[in-house]
């Protein structure tokens, strides 16, 4: 019923940054919790954050503490994730998604996410 088109990859040295946009298609969109992933090359699909259906709740995994912001915009029907401080060990395809949630809360499970883009690549220089 939503689909999700992730842009804003590309190739930055560490240190710098990247701001990452996803965009949601159909009227519904406020209804869902937003995540962002990422997967490198041989290793699982991970969360990175996640984001409740108002934005009043979110979640960052360690890695991403401190450096990663995730927003949204439900006027707009855009999520966002700000990186900061990029790693070379953040070179991943990044992907958004959205899961189904009766109230504004948020999951941290993949398996819970219905929806997901294409992915975007994120490389990060030494």
């Amino acid at each position: 019923q939503v689909q999700l088109v992730e842009s804003g990859g590309g190739l930055v040295q560490a240190g710098g940054s990247l701001r990452l946009s996803c965009a949601a298609s159909g009227r519904t969109f406020s209804n869902y919790a937003m995540g962002w992933f990422r997967q490198a090359p041989g290793k699982e699909r991970d969360l990175v954050a996640s984001i409740s259906r108002s934005g009043g709740v979110t979640f960052y995994v360690d890695h991403a503490k401190g450096r990663f912001t995730i927003s949204r915009d439900n006027a707009k029907n855009m999520a966002y994730l700000q990186m900061n401080s990029l790693k070379p060990e953040d070179t991943a395809v990044y992907y958004c998604a959205a899961a189904s949630v009766q109230f504004d809360r948020l999951t941290v499970r993949s398996r819970n996410y219905d929806y997901w883009g294409q992915g975007t690549q994120v490389t990060v220089s030494s």
